[in-house]
């Protein structure tokens, strides 16, 4: 009896001693995100603590920044080959790239660990894909959405068209089009001023008319960005300038002003991500659209190589650092766990777990959105963040180029061209 006690008494010193020097020498996850608004950075603390009580020992230390400020720094700690254990990340060229020069850490082990239980959690395999590369994993997706053309029913109605499906084909898009332009309305709004919102009718087209084979060959060089379906792409959006598609003054409005002009009911399409969803009213001190906000997919285009159901679209998710401990991994597993994409459903609009339906059931697009998701055979993310960061650029400065009648469909294919040459070759 007296030996069992000792044995009891021991085992109780060994575990306090063991949580005291956890907490003496804890194993630190330095975490950088950029969600710089505060209910978002509040979530995110949530998250920590909650992953720091169940796992003692553990210290969750957290790094905010503003968007630019995050690709700089991380640019800056990567060339110093020492990244954050977990850091904001889009998937993609960029990843890949980190990748390559042995910066990020293989998950796969994690990820198919339990017969795959954690890779098998995630709606979408091809959204998972974008976080890693050939058979290695090096991080997870937390939100995923497709960009989609939202519109005014109530202005479709009255050009008399069907507001519950406005067109289904290119051609029907612009019967619309000319429709609102003959009764004096803005067709199309884009904040042209940040280049970016012009980059989702590129990427989109683009997408339609060569369908991934020609994204994927343009890529791996095997093609070009002088391909027609990229050539035609810009052509398309030439078209629709000189045709007078978008509000007057596109080229100095920004992305917030020409998402208050949708919301007021001053045009009748906005191209754009699911965060569109109540965006206008916050920067326009109007009433919301409500019931007459329609969503939709891109329009068709006939005699497209692309697939109808391909999708453009993009999100948030987090990388794993070539030093990063177990932990962080463990960690983003848990980030990425069904009850945090629960809560995360009202904070961010569409969860990439499986299941995650059940999280939108208030939100009259969720359905929708999870749809599109569900039948892309394609999926392709935001090029500006894909890409390797130069290349990027030069989408969204080509892409103006056209805007502004600056440059030819041809001009333009072959300056994205030289950037991908330059960038992708050397």
């Amino acid at each position: 009896m007296r030996k069992l006690v000792l044995l009891l008494l021991f085992g109780l010193l060994v575990s306090v001693s063991s949580m005291t020097l956890a907490q003496d020498n804890p194993v630190v996850i330095e975490w950088w995100h950029i969600q710089i608004e505060e209910d978002r950075q509040a979530f995110w603390e949530g998250v920590a603590t909650q992953f720091e009580e169940a796992n003692p020992g553990v210290d969750v230390q957290i790094t905010v920044l503003e968007n630019e400020a995050f690709k700089s720094q991380l640019v800056t700690v990567m060339q110093g080959g020492n990244p954050p254990d977990l850091f904001q990340s889009w998937g993609g060229g960029p990843l890949w790239a980190f990748a390559e020069a042995g910066l990020v850490r293989d998950i796969s082990e994690f990820m198919d660990a339990n017969d795959g239980e954690w890779r098998n959690s995630f709606a979408s395999e091809g959204v998972l894909n974008l976080w890693g590369l050939g058979d290695e994993q090096y991080g997870a997706p937390f939100n995923f959405g497709p960009v989609g053309m939202w519109y005014n029913k109530a202005l479709v109605e009255q050009l008399g068209f069907d507001p519950e499906n406005p067109y289904e084909t290119w051609d029907e898009f612009i019967d619309v089009v000319e429709a609102a332009k003959e009764a004096g309305i803005a067709p199309i709004a884009v904040g042209e001023a940040e280049k970016w919102p012009g980059h989702f009718w590129f990427a989109y087209l683009a997408l339609r008319l060569g369908g991934g084979p020609a994204y994927q060959a343009a890529y791996d060089r095997s093609g070009a960005f002088t391909d027609q379906p990229f050539v035609d792409a810009y052509q398309y959006i030439a078209n629709l300038v000189e045709m007078g598609a978008f509000q007057e003054g596109f080229l100095g409005m920004g992305f917030s002003d020409a998402g208050a002009m949708f919301e007021r009911g001053e045009a009748v399409f906005h191209l754009m991500g699911t965060w569109d969803v109540g965006f206008g009213p916050s920067v326009c001190d109007c009433e919301p659209l409500g019931e007459n906000r329609g969503w939709t997919t891109f329009p068709v285009i006939e005699g497209g190589a692309g697939n109808p159901t391909d999708v453009f679209g993009g999100g948030d998710g987090f990388a794993v650092g070539i030093n990063a401990p177990d932990e962080a991994i463990e960690f983003l597993q848990f980030i990425t766990s069904p009850e945090i994409q629960e809560v995360a459903s009202g904070i961010w609009t569409l969860p990439t777990n499986v299941g995650g339906e059940a999280y939108l059931e208030d939100n009259p697009y969720g359905e929708l959105w999870l749809n599109a998701m569900g039948e892309a055979p394609v999926i392709v993310s935001f090029l500006d963040q894909f890409y390797p960061p130069a290349l990027g650029e030069a989408v969204n400065d080509t892409v103006e180029t056209v805007f502004a009648q600056a440059a030819t469909p041809e001009e333009a294919a072959q300056a994205l061209e030289d950037a991908a040459v330059f960038e992708l070759e050397q």
